[in-house]
C-alpha cells in the first residue's frame, strides 16, 4: 500500500478473494479492538470464533514470548515434546486417542477425510470411499473440504466434482440411514453449523447417528473447529448428547486463540492406517503453536471458562428473545448453542452487519439470512448487556431504512 495511502481502499497486490469491511485495527485487549485512530469496538466476531479468549490473554502473550525466545520451528523429522504434551492433554479431555496437529481447521479436516479413507483401506475395504455430509456445511477452503460440504458457491469454477461425496438436508435422519452402503466411509457434520446459519442438531439426533454409524461400520467425524472448544458450554459439543463419540474430531480456531493451531483427533482404531509416510506437514506441530495450544487449552477447558459461558448464554438467550419480540419486523428467529448465537432476520443480513459496525459492534454473517454473535469465551455481564444494546439500536435503524424502502 503507498504511504499515506486509506486502509479502505482496496490495494492492487491482493488477491481481490475477500470482500472487506473498511476497517482495520491496530490493537485489541479482551473483547475489544481499536483502529489506529484509537477508535473502539466491541467485538463479537472474535476473528470468526477464534479469539475464543479475547485478544492479547496474557496467559498467551506470555507462552508466546517464553517461547518465541528459546524455539520456533523444527520440523517433524524430530520429536516436539509440546506435541506429546498437548495430544496427552487432548486425549484425556475427548476420551479419543491419539492427535495430528495441523495449521488449520481446513487441514484437520483434510486429515480426517484421509484417515477415513485408510482405515476401511486397511481393513480391506478399499471400496468404501463416500463420505456423506450436509447442506449449508463448511468444512474449509481446500479442494476436498469445498467438495466433502458441497456448497455450488465454493465448488464453482473449480471443474469436475471430487468422487466419493454426497450431500444430504441437514439433521435429516432418515434420509441420512437410507443414504449409507457398503461404500459408505464416514459420516462428516458440524454438531452445531456455523456458516449454513447457527444450526444445532438435537441432541437425540446425534445419539442416533453414533448408533447408525456403529451398526452400519461407519466412521463418524465431528467437525468441531467453530462450535468446539468450549464455545457451547461444554468443551466439546457432542457432549451434550448421550454416547455420541466421535471415531475423529476436528478441531482448530480456539486451540491457538488467532494462532495458526488445529488438531485431529481420532480413535486407535480409526486412525490405524495412518502409519509413517501416510500424512504430514512442514509447520504443523511446532514448538511454537504447542506452547500456544496448551496454554490456551488450559484457560478454555477450565471450569471458571465453562461456567461463565453458561453464564453468558442465559443472558443472552434471555435478551435476545425479548429483541425479537420487540423486533418481529427484523429478526424472525434466534438460533445456536452457548455463544455460537445466530439471528435469522428478515432484513437484509449483510446490510445489519454494516449497520451493527456502526454501532461499533463487530458480528459475523451466516446463510440463511443470519448473522452470528461469537464472543469471547470470557465475555463479561457488562460486555454482554453493551452489546445487547448495540443491538437493539441497529434493530431501530433497520427498521427505519425497511421502512423508507417501502
Amino acid at each position: 500500500m503507498a504511504e499515506g495511502a486509506s486502509p479502505t481502499v482496496p490495494n492492487d497486490h491482493l488477491m481481490g478473494v475477500y470482500s472487506r469491511a473498511p476497517l482495520s485495527f491496530e490493537r485489541g485487549r479482551g473483547a475489544r479492538l481499536y483502529t489506529e485512530d484509537g477508535v473502539e469496538y466491541l467485538d463479537c466476531l472474535a476473528g470468526i470464533a477464534t479469539t475464543g479468549l479475547g485478544h492479547a490473554h496474557p496467559k498467551l502473550v506470555q507462552a508466546l514470548k517464553d517461547q518465541g525466545e528459546k524455539l520456533w520451528h523444527v520440523s517433524n523429522v524430530f520429536r516436539v515434546p509440546g506435541q506429546e504434551k498437548l495430544a496427552s492433554r487432548l486425549a484425556e479431555l475427548s476420551g479419543l486417542d491419539v492427535a495430528f496437529f495441523t495449521n488449520s481447521g481446513t487441514e484437520s479436516v483434510e486429515c480426517a477425510l484421509k484417515t477415513a479413507r485408510k482405515y476401511h483401506w486397511a481393513n480391506g475395504q478399499p471400496e468404501r470411499i463416500e463420505v456423506i455430509g450436509f447442506e449449508g456445511a463448511f468444512h474449509g477452503r481446500s479442494y476436498a473440504a469445498v467438495f466433502a460440504a458441497g456448497n455450488p458457491t465454493y465448488t464453482e469454477g473449480f471443474g469436475p466434482a471430487l468422487p466419493g461425496y454426497r450431500s444430504l438436508p441437514y439433521g435429516d435422519m432418515a434420509a441420512l440411514e437410507e443414504a449409507i452402503t457398503d461404500q459408505t466411509c464416514a459420516v462428516l457434520i458440524e454438531p452445531v453449523q456455523g456458516e449454513g446459519g447457527a444450526r444445532s442438531m438435537p441432541e437425540a439426533d446425534l445419539t442416533g447417528l453414533r448408533q447408525l454409524c456403529t451398526a452400519t461400520g461407519t466412521l463418524l467425524i465431528y467437525d468441531e473447529v467453530q462450535c468446539g472448544l468450549g464455545r457451547t458450554g461444554k468443551l466439546f459439543a457432542f457432549e451434550w448428547a448421550t454416547d455420541a463419540q466421535p471415531d475423529i474430531m476436528c478441531l482448530a480456531k480456539a486451540l491457538g486463540d488467532g494462532f495458526p493451531v488445529g488438531a485431529c483427533l481420532a480413535t486407535a482404531e480409526a486412525a490405524k492406517g495412518m502409519m509413517v509416510g501416510s500424512h504430514g506437514s512442514t509447520y504443523g506441530g511446532n514448538p511454537l503453536a504447542m506452547a500456544i495450544g496448551i496454554a490456551a487449552l488450559e484457560e478454555l477447558s477450565s471450569p471458571a471458562t465453562l461456567a461463565n459461558v453458561h453464564d453468558i448464554t442465559g443472558y443472552f438467550a434471555q435478551q435476545l428473545s425479548g429483541l425479537k419480540d420487540r423486533f418481529p419486523d427484523v429478526v424472525e428467529d434466534i438460533r445456536g448453542k452457548g455463544l455460537l448465537i445466530g439471528l435469522k432476520l428478515k432484513t437484509n443480513n449483510r446490510e445489519f452487519m454494516a449497520l451493527a459496525r456502526d454501532q461499533k459492534l463487530l458480528i459475523a454473517g451466516g446463510g440463511d439470512n443470519c448473522v452470528r454473535l461469537l464472543p469471547s469465551l470470557l465475555l463479561t455481564r457488562e460486555e454482554a448487556r453493551e452489546a445487547v444494546e448495540k443491538l437493539e439500536l441497529t434493530c431501530e435503524v433497520a427498521r427505519s431504512k425497511a421502512a423508507d424502502a417501502a
